[in-house]
């Protein structure tokens, strides 16, 4: 009996098994071998979509990585699976809705307000919304006038998109806006896939993938980060390439795209060329229904390499992050405390020296290369919330967006006069011995013209007799009156050309943009006085300019590479930003940048030990002594102090290199309304301090160690 129950379980589970066999076979004849497949008999999509290449990090010359991207998600349409779905109408006004309800922004430019009564907006677009709307409007509304208003284009377009006369102007106006910018992408213009949304966080995210839209998805891109919050006016950032942009210069470079984002300022604009990668191409094939079946790169026909996005390279700056921090905090404080000064005498009209200081800047380079290692102005702002602050930025007082270290021109003030000690010698006007006798006025050409000493206007005292170093020491105007004097204007060709080959008056070579200043000479003169009567360049004119006023205007970065080239003895570097060019992956070298010398101006032995040794006693008994006078690094330093056309008080301007025997770096602190260039000592001290550093406390070290 039971060898028999045994059987029949044999026979019916064998009977089973071919059951079961037998539907799956049947079932694969139907599916697979009588369908061709089942991927094959469904309606496929395929889709180049553009990969978005990532920017080059931008470092400064100790690695720091100062600005770099982040991954982020956009959301962004296939208009082809999208429009090919029967509700498109009803699942975008359920898109619609949710951004209502949560509040969110997305990127739609159809140039119509939202909301009734119904204007054209074709002003806020720009020249490429105008272009793409002029292209939309005879194939939606062909038989219509070309003049239509903008509530009658609306209700046809109601008609045209067969939206239902039962919703809202608000919804139709808003459903329209999407289809819009679909229908642009479907046969219009060859724009890429429709990013609704960019930057999405999760939260969102998944609230709109929830909806299941057709032909919505997520794509992963790159949104700029700025890992510090100094730098601003030099580092710079990125946009959208506008439509001037694009006629002159991207649209014949093949690795650019109309929706580009490239460098709009600083070095973000300076090093497009190696910050901008090469985007990629994919092919995304998807269903009907939006499902992704398969996803692969293009393939170039003449190379057979797969399209993939490459990254932009790496820029390595010659900026040094902790001398641009010290410049700038040691600005803000300066500046903020110059304004904060309290007025002891309130019911006079005088205001405290300094206290309507208005801005300032600082640059700091390498002597032996030209590099520069600090540049910084005041006032200043954030990078990393620029966009929205950009119309509260345009309004706030003192130009917070103006780059005061590259295009301000000042009067340099005394800091000028190393270049008359230059000119004076090498021209045998004088020698460094010669002697003027300060006679507090320079009344030579009185009645006309006079001009006094800063000493004897302070306290009816002269210099006596002076000599060149000494002259820069004490900052004897009486002295370098009496030099432009005889120099003449027989001589005053050397007097130009001296400040020329130092680098006053000339581009830098920097990769910004940057102003180029002016000389005080008989052309600048003609150019910026041109009134009837004033083309002449008179002795009034050649002694002002003397002592750094009159027409001379320069920016802190030109006076920076004059003070680099005093301690070079008159070798002139190119100034620069560039440092290196690393490779996407950081393994590799593209570029070094090696020092450039634009000029080499001859200097004497005698105009050289004259204006370095006066430039040396300026700290060691002159007008630095008390911010220098006992620092461990021996110091040249300059001060100056310059009048303003729109009165107030002075501006301040303090330059100096370091060390003094074998000097490597020069700095210059000019001060907008800071009064004595004295004042900018401090933040020059501040400079010096961190770049020496290591040194000062190695020297300090080694003192402690010493058995006495």
């Amino acid at each position: 009996m039971e060898r028999i129950t045994r059987l029949r379980v044999t026979v019916l589970l064998t009977l089973f098994c071919l059951l079961i066999g037998f539907f799956a076979l049947r079932l694969y004849n139907l599916q697979i071998v009588q369908t061709g497949g089942s991927t094959d008999n469904v309606k496929k999509f395929y889709t180049i979509t553009r990969v978005k290449a990532a920017r080059g990090d931008i470092l400064d010359r100790n690695g720091n990585v100062l600005v770099t991207n982040r991954a982020s998600y956009d959301m962004v349409f296939n208009h082809f699976v999208t429009l090919s779905n029967g509700n498109v109408n009803e699942h975008l006004l359920k898109l619609v809705v949710l951004c209502r309800e949560m509040g969110l922004e997305y990127n739609e430019h159809f140039p119509i307000t939202k909301d009734v009564p119904f204007q054209y907006t074709l002003s806020e677009v720009g020249a490429a919304g105008q272009s793409h709307f002029q292209a939309y409007l005879p194939v939606v509304a062909g038989g219509l006038d070309s003049d239509i208003t903008a509530p009658v284009l609306i209700r046809s377009l109601r008609t045209y998109y067969g939206i239902p006369n039962s919703w809202s102007d608000a919804d139709a106006r808003a459903v329209i806006g999407l289809r819009y910018e679909l229908r642009l992408r479907q046969d219009i213009t060859n724009l890429p896939n429709y990013v609704f949304m960019e930057d999405v966080d999760n939260r969102i995210l998944a609230a709109i993938l929830e909806l299941s839209i057709p032909g919505l998805n997520t794509e992963e891109s790159m949104v700029r980060v700025y890992n510090t919050d100094y730098g601003a006016h030099i580092l710079g950032y990125i946009g959208a390439i506008t439509t001037k942009q694009w006629d002159e210069i991207y649209k014949y470079k093949d690795t650019y795209q109309k929706d580009a984002m490239v460098g709009q300022s600083g070095f973000e604009e300076a090093f497009e060329e190696y910050l901008h990668g090469v985007d990629g191409y994919r092919v995304d094939v998807t269903t009907s229904d939006g499902t992704l079946i398969d996803q692969y790169y293009q393939v170039d026909k003449e190379t057979g390499k797969e399209l993939r996005p490459i990254a932009g390279k790496n820029v390595e700056l010659t900026i040094d992050l902790d001398l641009q921090t010290t410049a700038e905090e040691q600005l803000d404080d300066l500046i903020t405390e110059l304004r904060e000064t309290v007025d002891p005498n309130p019911d006079d009209d005088e205001i405290p020296d300094g206290s309507d200081a208005e801005g300032g800047s600082v640059v700091v380079m390498d002597v032996k290369t030209g590099q520069v290692l600090a540049c910084a102005s005041y006032p200043t702002y954030s990078l990393s919330t620029f966009r929205e602050d950009y119309n509260d930025l345009l309004e706030q007082p003192f130009a917070p967006l103006f780059n005061r270290a590259l295009m301000a021109t000042y009067s340099p003030g005394s800091t000028y006069k190393m270049s008359m000690v230059i000119a004076g010698i090498n021209s045998k006007t004088i020698s460094s011995s010669t002697q003027y006798q300060d006679k507090g006025i320079f009344s030579k050409y009185l009645p006309n013209f006079s001009a006094n000493c800063l000493t004897w206007t302070m306290n009816g005292k002269t210099h006596g007799y002076v000599n060149a170093s000494y002259a820069l020491c004490v900052s004897c105007n009486y002295y370098f009156y009496q030099l432009a004097d005889e120099l003449g204007a027989e001589k005053w060709d050397v007097v130009d050309s001296t400040a020329k080959h130092l680098g006053l008056g000339e581009k830098t070579g920097v990769e910004l943009f940057e102003y180029t200043g002016y000389r005080a000479n008989a052309e600048t003169k003609a150019l910026l006085h041109p009134q009837e009567g004033f083309s002449g360049f008179y002795p009034a004119d050649r002694i002002m300019a003397s002592i750094g006023q009159s027409d001379n205007k320069f920016t802190p970065m030109q006076l920076c590479v004059y003070t680099s080239t005093l301690a070079n003895r008159g070798t002139r570097y190119k100034a620069t930003f560039l440092n290196r060019v690393i490779s996407p992956d950081y393994k590799h070298l593209e570029f070094v940048n090696t020092p450039e010398i634009i000029s080499k101006l001859e200097i004497s032995d005698d105009a050289y030990r004259a204006y370095t040794q006066g430039m040396r006693d300026v700290v060691l008994s002159g007008t630095a002594r008390s911010i220098l006078g006992n620092y461990p690094i021996a110091v040249a330093a300059k001060t100056g102090t310059a009048e303003t056309d729109s009165g107030g008080s002075d501006n301040g301007a303090f330059i100096c290199y370091a060390p003094y025997d074998d000097p490597e770096i020069a700095i210059v602190v000019y001060g907008e309304k800071a009064g004595h260039g004295r004042t900018m000592g401090r933040i020059a001290k501040a400079l010096l301090d961190t770049y020496f550093e290591a040194e000062i406390m190695g020297n300090m070290n080694a003192g402690e160690n010493q058995i006495s």
